[in-house]
């Protein structure tokens, strides 16, 4: 992760176009051509050898004439030439290139060429095959789309270029203008996550909105947009939400977890906003730049038309949204400025021939009820107002409102063309996102719901407790297994490895024959299941390999020799390795499956749903990424269907459903510790009042050794620390999660105004809910914090927090130490502790921000090799840099 050599791509101060031509219908003419008809201020240079005469650049005959640290090149050559060409651009210390030629293919080896000429001067590559790139705000458009964009605030991201020429005709239609426009392409340097980081950091862009067709680097991404989402909303549309006929014919999982549902997990862990059209990616994108976030899902609803009213309650039959209830007081002062024949309810129907005063004294009510979280104002266009007219009144309400601290959001929808311009301008005063149709407006709000869920709710990252010898078992297991020339592990083997994990599983004997059924039974109580194992025959209850309900042994004896003749009959190719004996499970509770698949794009992917033999065709089923915790095992549940069931309802007990969780956590621990599951199903899995129970498992361990392979990093095992401090105290170092959020916050109030001061360079009495998140919700890519307890007493003593941005080779740290323990050696002893998990991490620069006055951190810096330096913007402040020298850990990362 990088911006090196990106940060000025939007707003370069001097351009070349490679293959810029004079010739019509050529695309290098094209692309000159938007380029200066787009009012482009800086330096522009056509490299061409063929001399061309253009009014407003420079024409050189080679890419060598070019003056040195050209910030970008547009190159639009014969694919052949591409690798030469950058070369040379190279050469000239040019930023970046973005690559419009086709053709320049990893199959041709031109891709692998240009990478390595682009490697000699860190070069970065945008594209190949790409659109361009366009830019308002910096005038510049440098593509061959058809038409100009205008300024605006959205940044879109496309891996269609074609697509991207659509959606600026689509905008200008609608008044919606762009910060930054950036067609992938190939993307074989810069990718989706460079690009995320680059419009995040861009002072134009409000919100970011993606077009993604396939995802390569995906922790890269998901990294970007988790950052990225707590500045701006990160909006995305995945294309292709077809079941992809990559099914894993071997487990359940492998059949359930398709293409569109694990992108959309995926995507939805890090926070971004999932969107399934065009229209909802801009009307998302909207609502989300400009509308304050709401505090729940109370909509009040305000209209001139009864019908538009009823439209929206239908909307919101789907969704978060809920119908908010007016207080009497607010139905009281709606009845004095209302006609006798309104609504006198939510919707509030002003009446066909409401105008701006009516909307105005409607508006301000409700706003005033503390029981609306968020507001939707409707209009009809009729023959007795005017649409402006009616916006500009709401947006004056609007405004009002917001002087008495009323800040719900609102959402606006106009029907009708007339005036569709006029309107929105009006309500943008008030920053109220206008829709087109009742369907258009709620679903906004309920894409407002949704951020807010994601922002404060589940967590990006559980900080997982440190690997136990389990870890070396369970790998032991899946060796052994390995070196018999097997994947596939027997039910035994199988059950065995879940016990390691802590999960209960029943009872279960192998027997390698007919007549070892009977003397397996003897081991265990009655009745009886008897199953074939076979690794050619995977579902065993659709070939008739399964047994229930065996009163005694003579009877499972007797269904095995019938299982026998049966498969020798009907699956003849199929070679049994005996038969799994065990107690049939009481009846009563639920079947639920869980399950770990491998997704190709992103590696591991954790499934939950209702089990049993019709799993497929039930479908009922919820994914998301390891690592997770119990919180985010337990949403996973809520999100099936049949968690409804697992609640209880009428003399039906409720189910077990932290033991659910529990599994789920154990399977999320097992995708960490072990990248040689390939895959595993419990099912079923049969959950009651009293817990959880595993009656079939099914595991598959890679072929060969494989190398950790998840999207989402868990917190690193050497964040975990046993120290002493030079004075002797002791204690325990840990990672934050995100239920350190209410420890962290009690921590922060414990210290001394002047210590809260020195740690945040700003006075202030409490700590933001924001500010606790950005410390306990990590990702363990690019932030650390620490947290230091006294081994005797458990109390939190010091905090220390490391974090980088899209750069991985800088990185910033902050500790605090308790006021009262001050002088104890913890903060020396933490901070080193910091250093040395950056070290091993590959970071070559730490830094700080002091005050000038903190005298004591400042001196425990000096002593550990940090270099002062005064803040050139606040004199008042100390720059402190560390240079670390590489450790053996970080190079064999790097290795």
């Amino acid at each position: 992760m990088s911006l090196h050599n990106l940060h000025s791509l939007l707003s370069p101060s001097s351009i070349a176009i490679v293959g810029g031509s004079d010739r019509p219908g050529s695309v290098g003419k094209v692309v000159l051509d938007n380029i200066l008809s787009g009012g482009f201020t800086g330096e522009v240079f056509v490299i061409n050898p063929r001399p061309q005469t253009i009014v407003g650049a420079k024409w050189l005959a080679d890419c060598d004439l070019l003056p040195a640290g050209l910030d970008l090149a547009v190159v639009v050559v014969p694919a052949r030439v591409v690798p030469e060409t950058i070369a040379s651009l190279a050469a000239r210390k040019t930023a970046a290139a973005m690559v419009i030629s086709g053709g320049v293919t990893k199959a041709s080896g031109l891709q692998g060429a240009m990478l390595a000429a682009a490697e000699t001067a860190d070069i970065r590559i945008i594209g190949p095959n790409g659109l361009g790139l366009v830019a308002p705000h910096g005038r510049l458009n440098a593509s061959f789309a058809r038409s100009p964009a205008r300024p605006g605030r959205l940044g879109l991201i496309s891996q269609s270029g074609a697509l991207v020429s659509g959606l600026i005709d689509w905008a200008n239609a609608r008044d919606l203008g762009f910060s930054a426009i950036i067609s992938a392409g190939d993307m074989a340097d810069v990718d989706l996550g460079d690009m995320i980081d680059l419009l995040a950091a861009d002072p134009h862009t409000d919100a970011i909105l993606l077009y993604v067709e396939g995802v390569r680097e995906a922790a890269k991404l998901l990294s970007a947009a988790h950052a990225a989402t707590r500045s701006k909303p990160v909006i995305v549309l995945k294309a292709g939400k077809t079941e992809q006929a990559r099914r894993a014919a071997v487990t359940h999982t492998g059949a359930l977890a398709g293409d569109a549902q694990v992108h959309r997990c995926a995507f939805e862990r890090a926070g971004m906003v999932v969107v399934d059209d065009l229209r909802g990616l801009f009307e998302a994108a909207e609502a989300l730049r400009v509308a304050h976030p709401p505090k729940g899902p109370r909509l009040a609803i305000v209209t001139n038309g009864g019908g538009l009213g009823v439209l929206a309650l239908d909307a919101m039959a789907t969704g978060s949204a809920a119908l908010a209830s007016l207080s009497q007081d607010t139905l009281a002062r709606l009845s004095k400025v209302l006609p006798p024949t309104w609504s006198h309810a939510n919707p509030v129907d002003l009446i066909g021939d409401a105008d701006g005063a009516r909307y105005k004294e409607a508006i301000a009510a409700v706003l005033d009820d503390d029981g609306v979280d968020a507001l939707l104002v409707m209009n009809c266009p009729t023959a007795l107002n005017q649409p402006q007219e009616i916006a500009s009144s709401v947006a004056d309400a609007v405004l009002g409102a917001r002087d008495r601290g009323r800040r719900q959001p609102i959402i606006g929808c106009w029907l009708g063309d007339d005036q569709r311009r006029a309107v929105a301008a009006s309500l943008e005063r008030a920053q109220i996102p206008v829709f087109e149709t009742p369907d258009g407006a709620v679903q906004a709000f309920n894409q407002l719901l949704s951020a807010r869920a994601r922002r404060r709710g589940l967590a990006f990252n559980p900080a997982l407790p440190t690997p136990t010898a389990r870890k070396d078992a369970a790998q032991a297991l899946l060796d052994a297994v390995r070196e018999q020339g097997r994947t596939l592990l027997t039910e035994i083997e199988a059950k065995d490895l879940l016990r390691l994990y802590g999960i209960p599983a029943i009872a279960t004997r192998h027997a390698a024959t007919i007549k070892a059924v009977g003397e397996a039974c003897a081991a265990l109580p009655g009745p009886y299941v008897v199953k074939i194992i076979s690794a050619d025959l995977p579902h065993k209850s659709d070939v008739g390999g399964v047994a229930l309900d065996l009163v005694d042994a003579d009877a499972a004896v007797a269904a095995a020799e019938a299982i026998s003749q049966r498969m020798a009959l009907e699956q003849p190719h199929a070679q049994l390795d005996g038969f799994a004996v065990e107690t049939m499970a009481h009846p009563g509770g639920h079947d639920l499956i869980v399950g770990l698949g491998q997704d190709p794009t992103f590696g591991p992917v954790l499934l939950v749903g209702d089990g049993g033999k019709a799993v497929e065709v039930l479908a009922d089923t919820a994914l998301d990424l390891p690592p997770i915790d119990r919180r985010l095992a337990r949403a996973m549940v809520a999100r099936t269907r049949v968690s409804r069931l697992l609640a209880g309802y009428r003399d039906e007990p409720a189910a077990d459903i932290d033991a659910v969780a529990s599994v789920l956590e154990a399977i999320s621990a097992m995708a960490c510790d072990l990248p040689d599951l390939a895959s595993l199903d419990i099912n079923p899995l049969r959950v009651g009042p009293d817990g959880v129970l595993a009656l079939d498992a099914r595991i598959i361990a890679t072929d060969e050794p494989m190398a950790p392979r998840l999207a989402i990093m868990p917190a690193p095992p050497d964040s975990w620390a046993q120290l002493t401090t030079r004075m002797g105290l002791k204690i325990t170092v840990r990672p934050a999660g995100p239920d350190d959020m209410a420890s962290l916050d009690a921590f922060f109030m414990g210290l001394s105004p002047e210590d809260l001061r020195l740690r945040f360079l700003s006075p202030m009495r409490r700590i933001d809910q924001d500010r606790l998140s950005l410390m306990c919700d990590l990702d363990y890519r690019r932030a650390m914090t620490f947290l230091a307890f006294d081994l005797a007493t458990g109390a939190l003593v010091a905090t220390a927090m490391l974090a980088s941005g899209p750069d991985p080779d800088r990185a910033e740290v902050a500790v605090a130490v308790r006021s009262d323990l001050k002088g104890q050696g913890l903060g020396w002893t933490l901070l080193d502790h910091t250093l040395n998990y950056a070290r091993a991490r590959g970071v070559q620069v730490v830094e700080s921000l002091e005050s000038a006055d903190n005298a004591q951190a400042l001196q425990i810096e000096a002593e550990m090799g940090f270099s002062s330096r005064t803040n050139p913007e606040d004199r008042g402040l100390r720059i402190v840099e560390h240079k670390l020298a590489k450790s053996r850990l970080s190079e064999a990362r790097n290795a």
